[in-house]
Order: structure tokens, then sequence, then C-alpha cells
């Protein structure tokens, strides 16, 4: 079977890099033969190192994008995919409308948002990174619906795969130093929150403890961030915070950490280099992973809303009850390995999202309906401001949350 896989642009990106490795396990462990078309960008490196193919996609000025739309059609008529797999609403429009009614492709689409997207079409293949939206998607007359967990290649993510000792140097990073450690898109939006929060538990707990806090990414906020990092330093009067930038490959800063903050695929990761991870996530959410938490983590996500709340006394005694406590931040970094082999293998899932592919194929040419494709149509015009408000390209949000 052929896949041509539509995934989000190659920015450095949770997202993008679960893309990159499930295409590059269904060629190695499954035999397909996949072919990216996306948008250029610093992932390429990545797409490189693993030998894949790679058909430029032009930069969309809007969304959808008729540029894109007319190039996916080319790349269909050269490359005769018997599938296109596709990631997010954006690309979702995209193929749909351009390659899959007219041209009568299969198609299948991957939703990694934490949100419910009425806006998918109704009765397309779609694949959800959690059970809760996988059964929610169900519950409402959606079908078929898989779940695609946010995988991880646990052997190039594991204790020991990569020397965490250079990055520690190149920081100054002591050996006595308890390195906290995040690696995230800076965006405005759902992850500038816990950046800041986190900011400020550290300005707290680095007044006693020999914290260092290192922020690996970029985006939007990191302007903000920079700023408030810089105070934090003048203020303790010694270096605490550093922002590297976006990393192609951040498995060094996930080596080089004693405790992780994060989300998602990043959480994840830090996860298997057996790491203790504190889960962060919006309205002051934050949580460790643990044997009492993994559960609900699961199935929900790993990520979380809390009660609004901007006191950070729950972010706060969370990391300073791990930098106290390093046996027992040992212990659960053991628990969040076996946490992420169990569920988010790379290997597990990959298989599973075959079988969902051919069973897409085997199906899809059954029925075209057009009464969803107007249903989509309609809940797009309807709320594309709120659309491109989660895509960020409306900029009226505040970045910087107040604090305690």
């Amino acid at each position: 079977m052929k896949i041509l896989m539509f995934p989000y642009d190659l920015v450095v990106s949770g997202t993008t890099i679960n893309a990159i490795e499930l295409a590059a396990a269904l060629r190695n462990l499954h035999g397909l033969d996949v072919v990216l078309f996306a948008t250029p960008g610093p992932m390429q490196a990545l797409v490189r190192e693993k030998g894949l193919r790679l058909l430029e996609a032009p930069e969309p000025r809007i969304y959808p994008s008729p540029a894109r739309m007319c190039a996916l059609r080319e790349a269909v008529r050269s490359e005769r995919p018997d599938l296109i797999h596709v990631w997010d609403w954006h690309q979702c429009l995209e193929a749909y409308y351009s390659v899959h009614l007219p041209m009568r492709i299969p198609m299948v689409v991957t939703d990694m948002s934490m949100t419910f997207m009425r806006l998918l079409p109704k009765y397309l293949p779609t694949t959800f990174g959690t059970p809760e939206l996988a059964d929610k998607a169900r519950f409402v007359g959606r079908r078929p619906v898989g779940l695609l967990l946010p995988a991880v290649d646990i052997k190039a993510n594991e204790l020991g795969s990569v020397d965490r000792e250079p990055f520690r140097r190149a920081l100054g990073i002591r050996d006595s130093d308890i390195a906290l450690v995040t690696v995230s898109r800076l965006d405005d939006c759902m992850k500038g929150e816990s950046l800041f929060r986190t900011l400020e538990v550290v300005r707290t707990l680095a007044r006693d403890l020999p914290l260092r806090f290192v922020i690996v990414g970029d985006g939007p906020a990191r302007g903000d961030l920079t700023a408030q990092a810089n105070d934090i330093n003048f203020g303790l009067g010694r270096h605490v915070v550093d922002l590297t930038g976006a990393l192609v490959d951040p498995r060094p800063a996930y080596a080089a950490a004693d405790i992780i903050v994060g989300m998602g695929g990043s959480a994840l990761r830090g996860m298997a280099f057996e790491k203790p991870v504190v889960v962060v996530g919006e309205k002051g959410f934050s949580a460790p992973l643990t044997p009492e938490t993994a559960e609900w983590f699961y199935y929900h996500g790993i990520y979380g809303q809390g009660d609004g709340s901007e006191d950070n006394e729950a972010l706060r005694e969370t990391i300073r009850s791990l930098a106290e406590r390093p046996e027992s931040a040992q212990a659960l970094g053991q628990f969040s390995h076996r946490f992420v082999v169990e569920h988010f293998d790379l290997e597990k899932i990959s298989a599973s999202f075959v079988t969902f592919c051919r069973e897409a194929v085997a199906v899809s040419s059954l029925r075209i309906l057009t009464s969803d494709a107007i249903r989509t149509a309609a809940v797009y015009f309807r709320e594309r401001r709120f659309l491109q408000l989660r895509r960020g390209r409306v900029r009226n949000l505040p970045l910087r949350p107040r604090v305690s």
C-alpha cells in the first residue's frame, strides 16, 4: 500500500515529529511506501535522517490554501497513492475538497488536538489522540473512528541513547544542580500560560534550591519569555533560566534533565528517558505522572485544564518535592518509562494504524456523502474566526498570565 502523508508544516513541534516518525515506522516495520507532502521547514533534517521522500508543498497564505490544493492534486496524479493521510483540520479541508471528493482517493484524517473538532467530516475515517475524544466521536455518531496515540520511538528516546553531559556543560549546569527542562513550541496560546507559570515557580524555588530551568523551543512567545527569564536571573543574582531556541533533535535536553515539565508528546518523550514528569496544561493545571494519575492521563491525554486559579501552589510543591527527594523522583522516572512502553510504543501503535488504513481503503469507495461535505463547509464558514484564533493567526490574547 502506498500512502501520501500530508502533515502539519515542517516546523519544530511534537505533532510534526509524530508524523515523521510514524511515516518511517510504516515503511520500516510494515513495508508500506510512504511519501510526505508538506511545506518545508526545519524538520526537513529529520525527514532526511529517516530517509523519507518529501514533496514540497507551497507556503499557505490562507486556510484552506488554493495553492496547496492545486499542488496536492498534482502530487496525487503523479504518485497515485492508495490512501492520503492528513493531520489537522487545515490539511483535512484542503485534501477533502481537492482530492478525496472529486478524485475518489481514500483518505484518513488524524486529529491530535485536545478538544473535539466539529468541523471534521462526520463520515471520514478519523483517528483521535486520546481514548476520551475517540469515545466522544463514536457517541455522536462519527465513523469509522480510530485511536492514534502520540507514539514515541522507545529505542531512539531511551536512557543512554545520547550523552547528557555535553548539553549540561554547554549551559554550565553543575552536577549538584537540579535541571528542570521544558521542550515546547513557544506559542502564545495554550502552552504559553504554563511556561510563564513555571518561570514564576522557579523564581520562588531557586532562592532555596539549586534549580536550573532550561526552555527548549521557539515561537511567538519567546520574546516575552526571555524578558521574564532575564528578570529572574537578575533578581536572583545568578544564572537560573536558559532559553536555547528550537532543537531539531531535543534528545540531549531530555537526557540532561532531572525533572521534565511539559504536555503531550514532549512529556511522553521525557518519560521514555526515565525522567519524572510534571504534566501542565491550561487554567492553572499541573499534576505529576504517578501510579495514581496514570490512568487519568492515559484516557484524557497528557494535558489538563484546571479551575482557573492563579495560585501556583500545586506546581510549586510538586517541583519542590521532586527536587528535594531524588530517590522518589528516580522511582517515578522508572514508572514513567514503563507507562510509555505499555501504551505509547511506536512499534505497537504503527501496527494498529496500518490495520485502520487498510480498512479505510477497503470501504472508502462505497459512498461519498455530499451532505457531509456541505455540513463541513457550513461549520467552517460559521466558525472560521474561532478556528483562526486556535491557529494563532488572531493575536489578541494576553501573553502573560497574572501570577500570585
